[in-house]
C-alpha cells in the first residue's frame, strides 16, 4: 500500500513521515512539498494544482493521503488570501482527487483554532460552538464540514483531529501562535533569557510532538466503522501557560529568565480554549497522551542540549 505526505517538510509532516517509513517501508511512503527533498520518493507539489496531485496520485497508486500541507494561524493573518487558497482550495483538491482516483483514505488534521472566543475555555467539549476568528480557523472549520460532506455523500474514508500546539525539538515550527512553546526551549540553551509574544498567564492547550504523531497513525488505523465522529476530533495533552513552562525550564536551567512582549498573536491566543475534553477521542479510538509536562520539558532539553 502507497502513502502520499503533502506539506511533508513541515513541522509535523517531517515527523510523521519518519513514522510513517518504519510502519510501511522507505519506498512506500511519498512526500511531497512545495520544496525539493532529498530524500526519495518525493514530489514538488503546490496542493492547489489538482492536475499535479492526480498525477502523483496515478504515478505511485496512492491508497492513503496524509493531508498536512497548510498555512497556519499567525503566517495565514499576515497573508489571509494565500491561507484561504492553501487550507481550502488544497484540501478539495485532495478529497476531489482522492475520490476520482480511488484512494482509499484521506487523513486531514483540523485545529483548535476552529473555536472562538463564544467557545468554553475550559475543558472545551467535542460539540460546542464553533465561531473562529482567523483566517486558518475559518478554513479549518470550513474543512471539517467539507470532510464530513465527503464521508456522507460518497463514503470516503476521512479522519482528522484538532491539533494543539505542538512542541518538537527535531523541527522548527512554521508561523502558528503557539510557536513560543518550541522557541522558549532554543533561547533557554543558546542565550539564558527569551522575550515572549503572548502574556504570561495565557494558557493553551498544547502536546508533544511523539504523542501527536503517535495518535495520529493510531486514529489511521483504526476500524472506521467504530468511529462517530471522523474529521473533528478534539485530541488533547498538557496545558499550561507561559510562566509555568519558564518555571518548569527553570529547574533544568536555573539562569534562564522570561520577559513578555505580547503582540498581534496574543488576540488569537485569547479566543482559543485554555483547555480540551478529548472524552470522544479516548472512548471512540483509545487514545491516551504520555507525555506531562514534566517529562515533556525534561526530553526537549536532553536532545536539544548540544544540537543548539
Amino acid at each position: 500500500m502507497k502513502l502520499l505526505v503533502t506539506g511533508a517538510l513541515g513541522q509535523i509532516g517531517s515527523e510523521l513521515t519518519s513514522a510513517l517509513r518504519k510502519i510501511y517501508g522507505e519506498t512506500n511512503v511519498v512526500t511531497s512539498d512545495v520544496r525539493s527533498c532529498e530524500q526519495q520518493p518525493h514530489e514538488i507539489l503546490n496542493v492547489c494544482d489538482k492536475t499535479r496531485l492526480a498525477e502523483i496520485v496515478k504515478k505511485h497508486e496512492i491508497k492513503v493521503i496524509y493531508h498536512l500541507a497548510a498555512i497556519l494561524s499567525a503566517a495565514g493573518e499576515k497573508n489571509p488570501n494565500l491561507c484561504f487558497d492553501v487550507n481550502m482550495t488544497g484540501l478539495h483538491n485532495v478529497l476531489f482527487v482522492a475520490r476520482e482516483c480511488g484512494v482509499k483514505q484521506v487523513i486531514c488534521p483540523s485545529s483548535i483554532a476552529v473555536f472562538g472566543p463564544e467557545t468554553p475555555r475550559d475543558n472545551t467539549p467535542q460539540e460546542t460552538i464553533i465561531l473562529p476568528k482567523t483566517m486558518y480557523g475559518l478554513t479549518k472549520a470550513a474543512g471539517e464540514l467539507l470532510c464530513e460532506y465527503y464521508v456522507a455523500k460518497f463514503g470516503l474514508d476521512i479522519r482528522g483531529l484538532r491539533y494543539p500546539g505542538l512542541i518538537s525539538y527535531k523541527t522548527l515550527p512554521g508561523g502558528g501562535t503557539t510557536d513560543y512553546a518550541v522557541e522558549i526551549f532554543y533561547e533557554a540553551i543558546k542565550k539564558k533569557s527569551y522575550t515572549c509574544f503572548l502574556a504570561a498567564d495565557t494558557v493553551l492547550p498544547m502536546m508533544y510532538m511523539p504523542d501527536a504523531i503517535r495518535g495520529t497513525i493510531e486514529l489511521a488505523e483504526c476500524d472506521f466503522a467504530k468511529l462517530r465522529n471522523h474529521s473533528n476530533f478534539n485530541f488533547a495533552g498538557i496545558s499550561f501557560s507561559c510562566a509555568t513552562l519558564a518555571y518548569e525550564i527553570t529547574k533544568h536551567i536555573p539562569d534562564f529568565k522570561i520577559s513578555y512582549a505580547p503582540d498581534f498573536r496574543q488576540k488569537i491566543a485569547d479566543s482559543w480554549p485554555r483547555s480540551i475534553d478529548d472524552s470522544e477521542a479516548r472512548a471512540q479510538w483509545g487514545w491516551k497522551s504520555e507525555y506531562d509536562l514534566e517529562k515533556m520539558t525534561k526530553d526537549m532539553i536532553r536532545n536539544l542540549v548540544g544540537r543548539v
